[in-house]
């Protein structure tokens, strides 16, 4: 069987998160044992060294959910691992993310202004991987391959049924800035463009040449969750927070709504998109 490479082992450092790794690592040590299975004999069964099935036990290793169900019905938990999935699912990432990231699964809206990058939601995963990796300080393998991971993680919220509704704004500089080289730019483009064409997604541009302008205060992100009330998502240099107070939350949406009608439509936007590719700009 395939083992998952080594280097996705990740050292974490202080966070909130870190006794719940240990706790949920305990737990799968002491099913393991009344299985009388060994690291060793474990491992093999899910794809992992017996290096990774300490790291997990140890907590210094985030298992995939999909890990998660295996060992729930490998090590015959009977529901008591899978009842912690979601919130070990939430540790992959940042600590000023995670209140945002439990929005996010259950939004029914998700509106998103970008001016300086394609937003994760939009991200490929070589465009991903280039972000974390010109990052200041710099990140280990480890790290990186986590962070990628969680990102990705993040798309599910457009296969999700019903479908939510998603909008952006990106700003025309965005799409021409070849962060990770023009190959990655041209795979980030293709896929703007394909996921454009979903009809539950709209993907605006604003021009650069615009003298009209309604986001001149950096980016956010709106979303509406289930049977709940919009709210705003603020991030900027490694912080960020969730906005709730609705007088604040409403003059983020009026100002988005305002750049939505200053931008490129849907359609000429991603026309706009098919001519950067042709090397049109």
């Amino acid at each position: 069987m395939v083992q998952v490479p080594e280097q996705a082992v990740a050292v974490r450092g202080q966070d909130p998160a870190d006794e719940l790794l240990r706790c949920f690592g305990r737990q799968i040590k002491l099913f393991r044992e009344r299985a009388g299975l060994t690291q060793a004999a474990l491992g093999p069964l899910l794809g992992y060294s017996e290096a990774q099935i300490a790291a997990i036990e140890q907590g210094r290793r985030i298992a995939r959910p999909d890990t998660i169900e295996k060992l729930d019905t490998l090590l015959e938990a009977d529901g008591v691992l899978l009842a912690m999935k979601r919130a070990v699912a939430l540790t992959r990432y940042p600590a000023f993310f995670r209140d945002a990231a439990r929005i996010e699964e259950t939004a029914v809206e998700f509106h998103q202004y970008a001016p300086l990058i394609v937003p994760g939601m939009l991200q490929t995963e070589a465009y991903a991987r280039t972000m974390f990796t010109v990052w200041r300080p710099r990140r280990n393998e480890a790290e990186i391959e986590q962070m990628v991971s969680a990102r990705l993680a993040r798309h599910k919220l457009f296969g999700r049924m019903p479908a939510p509704v998603l909008s952006f704004v990106l700003e025309e500089a965005v799409l021409q800035r070849p962060i990770g080289g023009s190959k990655v730019l041209r795979g980030q483009l293709e896929h703007l463009l394909l996921t454009g064409q979903n009809p539950n997604v709209e993907i605006q541009v604003m021009p650069t040449g615009a003298t009209d302008h309604a986001c001149v205060d950096g980016p956010f992100t709106l979303m509406v969750p289930e049977g709940g009330e919009q709210v705003a998502y603020l991030e900027s240099q490694g912080s960020g927070r969730v906005i709730t107070e609705r007088e604040i939350v409403r003059g983020i949406a009026a100002r988005y709504g305002i750049i939505r009608a200053q931008a490129l439509t849907p359609k000429e936007s991603l026309r706009r998109i098919e001519k950067l590719l042709q090397g049109d700009s």
